[in-house]
């Protein structure tokens, strides 16, 4: 189920007996041996919700002498007394529930977002922790946003929320300023997004310590998952008097945290002193021109 409809309750959440009984009676739930009456799926599944969380329950799956079930995560919080009945609940496992789940197929909780895998019961949660429909974190960097979606929501979402600088074509030609640069250890400046073969890419940039050295990164994300963004490679180039440096890679998926990507060194980094010096003037300030392109890979023939 989603998080953000699970209603988990305890004694150790301070309420008392009769307030757990109340709740857990306003919930259908089945237990025991025997399920009569039960035969789609959907009711089975019902029957492994556990009363107190709502969660699914996985083994151990436990129960009281009348029957009733909860999960193992529950079965603490409770202390030991069957929320359904107040008996005392021992060690008993739901051993006939555990072996109907077994065989039970259900549909991937991100059906809706275009998976139409159907999943054994017990493969469920590791199929949608790695489901491709499953909804993307928002790539923008400037703040720790907890807004999830498809790409085209979150597109329209760091367009309208964040501000954020949309461009179309493969091709870029960004300057970056900074007065200052050498009282600035952290630093992470406006997040760029490209539209480019019918696909979005985020251009990052940011000032941080690597190891003792100040350093400047950029590097770009791919807003799609890992298999695709293989498809696409980019150059970024940067440069000033009479020097250049040249970076060339595959971009990232944005399944990967921007800081994840920034912690690997996955991308074009400048020091401090040489990012200075490509400023030119007094290098008391950061005046620094990022070049790049996007291109796709061609399909290899001899695979």
């Amino acid at each position: 189920m989603e998080s953000d409809s699970l209603e988990c309750v305890s004694l150790a959440d301070g309420l008392d007996e009769e307030d757990i009984a109340q709740h857990v009676s306003s919930k259908p739930h089945a237990g025991g041996a025997a399920f009569p009456g039960v035969s789609p799926a959907t009711s089975v599944h019902e029957l492994l919700e556990c009363p107190v969380c709502a969660n699914s329950m996985y083994p151990p799956i436990h129960q009281c002498c009348n029957g009733h079930t909860l999960c193992s995560t529950c079965k603490s919080k409770v202390h030991n007394r069957c929320p359904t009945c107040r008996q005392e609940l021992g060690d008993i496992r739901c051993l006939a529930l555990e072996k109907v789940a077994e065989s039970l197929q259900l549909p991937c909780k991100y059906s809706n977002l275009g998976c139409s895998e159907i999943i054994l019961y017990y493969s469920k949660i590791k199929h949608e922790a790695q489901c491709n429909f499953r909804p993307y974190n928002c790539p923008y960097a400037g703040s720790e946003c907890l807004v999830v979606g498809d790409t085209p929501s979150l597109v329209a979402h760091l367009r309208d929320d964040h501000k954020v600088d949309m461009h179309t074509g493969c091709t870029f030609n960004h300057r970056y300023v900074k007065s200052n640069p050498r009282e600035v250890e952290n630093a992470t400046w406006m997040l760029t997004v490209f539209y480019c073969f019918g696909q979005y890419f985020c251009l990052h940039f940011e000032a941080f310590q690597l190891g003792m050295a100040p350093v400047y990164m950029a590097f770009l994300r791919f807003m799609g998952d890992e298999n695709e963004a293989r498809n696409f490679s980019y150059s970024l180039e940067v440069g000033g008097n009479g020097r250049k440096q040249i970076w060339e890679g595959t971009p990232r998926s944005i399944r990967d945290s921007h800081r994840k990507v920034r912690d690997s060194h996955d991308g074009l980094i400048i020091h401090r002193n040489m990012a200075l010096f490509f400023s030119g003037g007094d290098r008391k300030e950061l005046k620094l021109r990022v070049t790049g392109r996007i291109w796709k890979e061609q399909p290899n023939s001899d695979s």
